[in-house]
């Protein structure tokens, strides 16, 4: 004969006993008997109002959900010949967006006859790595795509070092 553990609204144990008598003591509290563990030996099962059960399941679940960080793709554009100016100012949108934590993609564009200026981008690339160094790290390496090349880099996770705290003086004496 089957038996499971039976667990009451407020977490208190009440026993392993046959799914019928787990039954009726609900109908007694005006509750549902709710499966909460199937895989536990027995299978765990708690007396609870089934809407008050899905509520809180729905509570966990948005609060997860919350915590979770959804990484986008930030997308730059340049061209060959984008001057110093403009090339910073991209720089520290850059910046900006690996440090909230997302990724960029970084790109030039070559229009017409600048595509035989590759290595102008190729430098170009290299200038934006080594300035946001330390960042980020190279996911994907300068490669290209048509008429363009592009890069993509990730922020780098530096873990955060919590200073210690120091230990109290001893007197002797």
């Amino acid at each position: 004969m089957p038996q499971i553990r039976v667990v009451d609204q407020h977490g208190a144990q009440l026993g392993v006993m046959t799914p019928a008598a787990a039954m009726g003591m609900a109908k007694e509290r005006d509750a549902d008997l709710v499966e909460i563990v199937p895989n536990a030996n027995p299978p765990v099962c708690k007396i609870i109002n089934f809407g008050k059960f899905k509520y809180e399941l729905a509570k966990k679940d948005k609060i997860q959900k919350k915590h979770q960080h959804v990484s986008l793709l930030k997308e730059l554009r340049f061209h060959p010949n984008t001057d110093v100016h403009d090339f910073d100012f991209k720089v520290r949108h850059a910046r900006q967006f690996l440090l909230d934590g997302h990724k960029v993609k970084a790109t030039v564009v070559f229009k017409g006859r600048e595509i035989t200026y590759k290595e102008k981008g190729e430098d170009m690339l290299a200038r934006l790595v080594d300035k946001l160094t330390d960042v980020s790290k190279v996911d994907q390496s300068p490669h290209m795509e048509g008429r363009s090349m592009i890069i993509i880099l990730s922020p780098e996770r530096k873990k955060k070092v919590e200073p210690k705290a120091e230990e109290p003086i001893k007197k002797e004496g």
